[in-house]
């Protein structure tokens, strides 16, 4: 049997924001692995996060690599009005573009409507399916309509309390 060649994108800030907004719990990443990858062949998996000092963001950084991912960081700018910033959505579509053509499937765990253009652009041109993650209520309508397969984080993908 063939393996699937997959490529997976993780917007790690979307993620943890409406997991955390919505359930009030944070995503398991050992279990989303496990569900994205069985029976397919990881060509790339990238996970996009910002770059905090503290010592409970470096651990999870390195559990990231642990599991598989290439974890790539981005400052967190706090800009003169206070509000923060730690978007990945350039350096994201750059890299799914970059492994759209090796790929056979695109995961894209975002809720992020900004990426439904993306997903509609490379299921054009190279002719790949792609699954999205995202917390069904806080994901763009625009994004789960393109997407070939649209799979809502629930409580399956959670870190269960103790």
């Amino acid at each position: 049997m063939i393996k699937k060649k997959i490529s997976i994108f993780v917007d790690v800030q979307n993620i943890y924001y409406t997991s955390r907004d919505i359930f009030k719990a944070n995503f398991d990443y050992n279990k989303f692995w496990a569900a994205t990858t069985q029976d397919r062949e990881v060509v790339k998996a990238y996970a996009y996060a910002t770059a905090k000092s503290d010592e409970k963001q470096k651990q999870f950084h390195n559990i990231l690599r642990a599991i598989g991912f290439e974890v790539k960081l981005k400052p967190y700018i706090t800009r003169k009005d206070g509000s923060a910033k730690g978007d990945w959505d350039v350096g994201i579509t750059i890299d799914i573009l970059e492994y759209a053509k090796d790929s056979d499937i695109i995961i894209l765990a975002s809720g992020d409507g900004d990426f439904a253009m993306l997903i509609k652009y490379i299921k054009e041109k190279y002719k790949l399916k792609t699954e999205i993650y995202g917390v069904e209520n806080l994901t763009a309508n625009a994004l789960i309509n393109e997407a070939d397969k649209f799979v809502p984080i629930t409580t399956k993908l959670l870190i269960k309390k103790k």
